[in-house]
């Protein structure tokens, strides 16, 4: 069994607004596929891809009025 080395990111603890803070700064792309399946005969597909970002002078909003 290995663990981790030590270091300053070895045990601390950082807040979930923080994550979301970083994630939505450089964006997270979002993908999955759901099949519904009786008898092996596909009855239902759902892809799902999804970009989230946030919005700032560099990437203006899309509903912004020009």
């Amino acid at each position: 069994m290995t663990t981790a080395p030590p270091g300053p990111l070895a045990h601390q603890q950082i807040a979930l607004v923080d994550v979301l803070d970083r994630l939505l700064a450089g964006g997270v792309v979002i993908t999955g596929d759901l099949t519904l399946r009786i008898a092996d005969v596909d009855l239902v597909r759902i892809d799902l891809r999804a970009l989230i970002s946030s919005v700032n002078a560099d990437v203006p909003s899309p509903w912004e009025e020009p």
